[in-house]
């Protein structure tokens, strides 16, 4: 959704139809799933509550939400249909924040949540909560009595629950800005039961993230104190090639019962991983770079770029292939990149554009000659192509480096005091 779009009140999704792409309904709205942050700062929205038609409540992320508008719903096509299950730092927006007493900072005075506006952040995928919809009075939300007004979601207090107990969200608030390696360095150090009680807590992106950074013992460890069906959940939201590192560090076993539990995509990208030597450009690779067809335009290709969740390394160009576009892809044509989008007019086709001088790599390079490569052309990310001409992947820098440094560096950075974070 672009910049300027419509608020939505939480109220008028409530029973909402949710359908796929080609428009067989899913479900209908529950409820939506929000992440109360630090402060003042609106929550971010994770996703929502569908009740699908056996009556089961699963999460659908709002990065599979394609389009929120006239009465209904509609998702990528993908559902996860294990059953929801709240987290510690999830709220449900109309079971949990509606009908809730707070107090207006400005004033002190107490008033009613009636309604909760949602928003999609500008060129971005994220949602927050934007605006709050409240009563004045101390009537409930059937007493007409009282002004109503919105305001902002900062003018406003009184959401966030008394703990019981020893939780994790008031660390995970002094935790929130922290890059993931900055977050994996300090959940390293932390008590095994501590470290669990964080993980269980994270939502699923944000553990995946953190897990990349970790050391392979820890990976494991916590790893093997989450529910399976949620360890699968998180191994879905990894870089393929990163899940693939994890997973083989597992018995066997284990690998294809958590396999057997992830989406059948997400599965498939692992398992063709699995498949290949560790330190090849097969098994370096990621399944999920750039992929465009040769009649797409530069504006598509920088649309596709400048996506927030990419990595510099994936950003840096992008790879034109015949159909299918998903990895392995049809014929693979040739790579363009980013410097050279942004040389030409909006509407010139990438297949105008390719740079094919460069032989890609074949999945059985060695890592030596991967290394050679990147650095003979200067590149961040290479290729990877089987014999018929599909691409299979990428090879980008960082997992290069990841491989070449001692295996133990990241517990080497751990424990010298302050490594790398400026202090």
């Amino acid at each position: 959704m672009a910049a300027g779009a419509p608020r939505i009140f939480v109220s008028h999704l409530a029973g909402v139809p949710v359908f796929d792409p080609v428009g067989d309904q899913v479900g209908r709205v529950s409820d939506l799933v929000a992440m109360l942050r630090v402060g003042r700062r609106p929550p971010r929205l994770l996703g929502m509550v569908v009740e699908v038609l056996s009556r089961r409540r699963v999460f659908v992320p709002m990065t599979r939400i394609t389009g929120v508008a006239s009465g209904q719903v509609i998702t990528t096509g993908v559902v996860n249909m294990r059953r929801f299950e709240q987290r510690p730092t999830e709220r449900l927006v109309l079971g949990e924040l509606l009908d809730r007493r707070v107090t207006l900072v400005e004033s002190g005075e107490e008033v009613t949540v009636l309604d909760i506006a949602i928003q999609q952040l500008p060129a971005r995928r994220d949602w927050e909560i934007d605006k709050v919809f409240v009563r004045k009075g101390k009537g409930g939300v059937l007493s007409r009595k009282g002004e109503t007004l919105t305001v902002e979601w900062s003018a406003v207090t009184g959401f966030s629950l008394e703990e019981h107990g020893q939780g994790a969200e008031n660390l995970l608030a002094t935790f929130e800005k922290l890059r993931p390696a900055d977050l994996a360095n300090a959940l390293h150090h932390l008590s095994p039961k501590r470290r669990a009680e964080v993980a269980a807590a994270l939502d699923d992106d944000r553990l995946a993230d953190v897990l990349e950074e970790l050391p392979e013992d820890d990976q494991v460890e916590i790893l093997g104190k989450l529910k399976e069906e949620r360890a699968a959940d998180v191994l879905e939201a990894m870089d393929p090639d990163d899940a693939a590192d994890l997973l083989s560090e597992l018995p066997e076993e284990d690998q294809e019962r958590l396999l057997t539990l992830m989406q059948p995509d997400d599965a498939a990208d692992v398992r063709r991983l699995l498949a290949y030597e560790e330190r090849t450009a097969g098994g370096l690779m990621t399944t999920e770079p750039i992929v465009l067809r040769p009649d797409a335009t530069v504006a598509d290709a920088l649309a596709r770029v400048r996506q927030q969740d990419l990595s510099p390394a994936l950003a840096a160009q992008v790879y034109v292939c015949r159909p299918p576009d998903e990895t392995p892809t049809g014929k693979y044509l040739g790579t363009v990149h980013f410097q050279r989008l942004l040389r030409d007019p909006p509407f010139t086709l990438v297949s105008a554009l390719l740079d094919s001088d460069l032989a890609p790599l074949a999945p059985d390079t060695p890592l030596p000659a991967v290394t050679s490569y990147l650095a003979a052309y200067n590149m961040v990310a290479a290729p990877v192509v089987d014999e018929s001409g599909s691409l299979l992947g990428a090879v980008t820098v960082d997992d290069v480096l990841d491989h070449l440094l001692p295996d133990d560096w990241r517990e080497t950075e751990f424990h010298e005091e302050g490594a790398g974070h400026g202090r």
